[in-house]
């Protein structure tokens, strides 16, 4: 994960300011933000961008995005110093961010870690439950778990969850 730095506008970081100029481009080609990453690698500043649909992104995809989005973000001089742009899909862990990706993941399997341990139903505490998503209701991931428990997580409580890769 990167750490994010400011080269924007003031009163706006770069993440939020680019969100703002790519969600119109996906959105007019109905693709989806999974989430977006800046910061620095060595000397040199990267911009990441991770982007989906349902049926999966292709390459071309990924390259008209990063077509149209580098065209406005010179003309509105975002980034002031030299960066990369790199636009991709996000793999097959991807990650869980917004409370749609637990509806239209419901029956995967995915990895949860939690910001403080946490109890399953035979409460034993954890902070990283792996199982089959069962969905979310009322903001609590319900799933359940490898061993066979389930287990009900606060969205509050995530620090980080993602899909994970099934034989």
């Amino acid at each position: 994960m990167f750490v994010g730095f400011a080269m924007a506008a003031p009163k706006e970081d770069t993440c939020s300011y680019v969100r703002n100029i790519a969600l119109p481009i996906l959105e007019s080609m109905n693709l989806e933000l999974v989430d977006i990453e800046f910061g620095k690698i060595g000397r040199d500043a990267v911009l990441r961008l991770f982007i989906d649909k349902v049926g999966g992104i292709t390459l071309d995809i990924c390259a008209e995005v990063s077509r149209e989005l580098s065209m406005i973000l010179d003309v509105e001089d975002v980034i002031a110093s030299n960066y990369t742009l790199e636009v991709s899909s996000p793999g097959l862990d991807r990650p869980l961010k917004k409370p749609s990706d637990y509806e239209r993941f419901s029956g995967r399997l995915i990895k949860v870690r939690t910001y403080e341990p946490f109890q399953d139903d035979k409460g034993n505490k954890r902070k990283t439950f792996l199982g089959k998503l069962d969905g979310l209701s009322e903001g609590v991931i319900k799933m359940t778990l490898a061993e066979g428990q389930t287990a009900s997580i606060p969205l509050e409580r995530v620090a980080k969850a993602n899909l994970e890769f099934e034989l």
